[in-house]
Parts: C-alpha cells; sequence; structure tokens
C-alpha cells in the first residue's frame, strides 16, 4: 500500500501540498442552492474538493422515541437522531445535479456513505474516492463494502482508539483498498484544540503505514494549520456561507475567508516544512555580506606582526572569518595594509603557530 496516491488527477501524500476538503454536511440548510454556492465558494476559496455525507434518516438510525433514541448533552441536545438526520441529510435526488455541478466548477466532489445503498448510488454517480465518518470507523461491513470499489478512501478516526484503527485498516486492505488515508480527528462539535494531540500524526503515520490527516472541528484554523507541520497530508474541515445560518453544523464550520485563509495557510505551513536542508537559501544570498569578519583598524606597513588591537570582528563580512582571529593574530604581513579593509589571506606570509593548515 502505497503512502501516495492521486483523486482525480490531484497527488496525496509525503512531498505533495496538503489537501483541503470543504465539509458541506448539513449547511445547505434545506435548500439546494445553497448547497450548489457552497460548492462554487469551496472552489473560488481554494478547496482541492467538497465533500457530501449520503444517507438518508432510515439509513443511519431507526425511527424511536425511545432514551437510546434521544441526544443528551453537547450541540443538539433533546434532538431525537432521527429528526436530527432527517433536517440535516442531503436529499439523493439532489446528488445528481451536485456532482453536475461540480464537475463543471471543476472542483473534486466525493461523499461519505453511511449504508451500501448509499455507497451504490455514489458509484453510479462516479465518485472518485469515499470517506468513512468517524463514526462508522467501527462498521468493518461497510468498511469493506468501499473498500471493494477500489477507489482511494479516507478514513476519520474520532473516538476510535488503537486497535480499532488497526482493525479499520485491516478491513479496508483486505477489501481491496489500496489507496487509503487515516483522518486524525476529535469527535466533538466544536472540539477544543488542547484535545487533538497532533503529535498523534507522526506516530499513526509509523504505525499504520499510511498518509494520514485531519479532520478539524476547532473554531479557528490554527490547529489545522499546525497539522500539516507534524505530516498531515489532507485537512478537512466544515464550510458554510453564514457561520450564524441556524444550520446544524453551522456554528463550528468556516465561513469563506475562513476557508481561503486555511488553503493558503496550509499551502504555506507545507512550504515552510519542506524538508531537511542545512545549506545557505536563495534570500540569504544577498545579506552574506551582512554577517561578521576581520577588518584592519589602522594603517600598517608590510613587515608588521599583526598585533590583537590592529584588527577586530566586525560587519561586513569580506574579510576572513572571526575564527581565524587567533591564527592571524601574530602573522607577519607581507604588504601594506590600510584601516577599514578587510583582512585577506593574502595580507600574510604564512599562520604564526606551525602545522595549521593555510588560510582558506
Amino acid at each position: 500500500m502505497s503512502d501516495i496516491f492521486e483523486i482525480a488527477g490531484r497527488a496525496i501524500g509525503p512531498g505533495h501540498a496538503p489537501y483541503v476538503i470543504a465539509e458541506l454536511s448539513a449547511n445547505h440548510n434545506g435548500d439546494l442552492s445553497a448547497a450548489l454556492a457552497i460548492v462554487d465558494m469551496a472552489k473560488a476559496r481554494g478547496a482541492d474538493a467538497v465533500k457530501l455525507q449520503t444517507y438518508r434518516p432510515d439509513t443511519i438510525t431507526l425511527d424511536a422515541d425511545t432514551p437510546d433514541f434521544v441526544i443528551e448533552g453537547g450541540l443538539w441536545h433533546g434532538r431525537r437522531l432521527y429528526d436530527l438526520y432527517e433536517e440535516a441529510h442531503t436529499p439523493w435526488d439532489w446528488h445528481p445535479a451536485l456532482f453536475d455541478h461540480a464537475r463543471k466548477a471543476e472542483i473534486t466532489m466525493f461523499s461519505s456513505p453511511f449504508d451500501t445503498t448509499a455507497v451504490d448510488l455514489l458509484e453510479d454517480l462516479g465518485a472518485p474516492a469515499y470517506k468513512i465518518a468517524s463514526f462508522e470507523a467501527v462498521d468493518l461491513p461497510l468498511i469493506r463494502y468501499v473498500a471493494a470499489t477500489g477507489k482511494p478512501m479516507i478514513v476519520s478516526t474520532g473516538m476510535a482508539n488503537m486497535d480499532e484503527i488497526g482493525e479499520a485498516v485491516a478491513a479496508a486492505r483486505d477489501g481491496g483498498c489500496t489507496d487509503l488515508v487515516l483522518l486524525h480527528c476529535v469527535s466533538g462539535y466544536p472540539a477544543p484544540a488542547r484535545d487533538y494531540n497532533l503529535a498523534t500524526i507522526p506516530d499513526m503515520a509509523r504505525r499504520f503505514g499510511v498518509s494520514v490527516g485531519l479532520s478539524d472541528h476547532t473554531l479557528d484554523n490554527t490547529t489545522a494549520i499546525a497539522s500539516v507541520a507534524l505530516g498531515a497530508s489532507v485537512i478537512e474541515k466544515h464550510v458554510t456561507l453564514d457561520r450564524k445560518g441556524g444550520g446544524p453544523d453551522d456554528s463550528f464550520s468556516l465561513e469563506p475567508d475562513d476557508l481561503e485563509e486555511l488553503c493558503r495557510g496550509a499551502r504555506t505551513a507545507w512550504e515552510a516544512t519542506g524538508r531537511v536542508d542545512y545549506g545557505r537559501k536563495s534570500s540569504e544570498q544577498g545579506n552574506v555580506q551582512f554577517r561578521r569578519s576581520l577588518y584592519f583598524v589602522r594603517d600598517l606597513p608590510a613587515g608588521s606582526i599583526l598585533s590583537a588591537d590592529a584588527v577586530r570582528s566586525v560587519r561586513p563580512g569580506y574579510g576572513l572569518p572571526p575564527k581565524m582571529l587567533d591564527r592571524v593574530i601574530g602573522a607577519t604581513l607581507v604588504r601594506d595594509v590600510a584601516a577599514a579593509t578587510p583582512v585577506r589571506a593574502e595580507d600574510f606570509a604564512c599562520p604564526r603557530t606551525t602545522g595549521y593548515p593555510p588560510f582558506p
């Protein structure tokens, strides 16, 4: 299994800029025109892909009123699961229009399926990849069914422990998936940055031998951008046209300017992370002259033996480096020198102390 692959022609993995996914989720608020506008916004603000969620309330839960099916605490306290998903779902008859619109806008679209019938629908629409949501990471039969499509898979790991992540990876591999990304995730809505423990990202990549990214539910972009320096190859964030829109996910989603800042910041962080390199950089070349070097501080005739008070380490950097100071003190000048001129190797007959190499 390679840790570098492509989705719709875009390379993902180490050595490539982070792949930014704009999660539409429920932020259409029941309005197809709003969903289409979010697709256009994501393209305009620099995202690589828009992700949907493909389910109906009856494919994700039961129409039940018992306590098991009523949410306790958090953003959706008191809501029946069925009612929440009825409100939040993206109607299946919208999917063709959304995929067609994304193709025309030249932005990749794929989805999180929540059952096998959703996978079948997305296959008919030509989805180029699949996302397994955090809450479904333990649904190994679903993972195997998605893996059998042969498409790249992105698996979010919120709430999953190490063993469960291993089981999900094994299910994907057993099912035929060769291109897999794990997303480090905290399934809080919103989630505090202190819960993210981004140091998990490189550890997860080493343990499971796959590219790793971040599904970020914090309220700003700091956590997502920081993750890039730790190797995140994929960044996923919920997006909306208006954080005050009143939808189930609006309050913790990025508005257009925030998404643009995320795309720009993540790519800048990737460029800045780069590779191990101790060499002088192109932007530094013009500043080499401002380093310190050795300069004569008074006029001296040829034949003088250089004393410590006749030379200083100062800026600019046209003379011998300061590390040569002990070697030039006591050396004999072979030519006249002037104050405020750089000390050079050709000013001397030889170093004062025998056994030293020649001046550079």
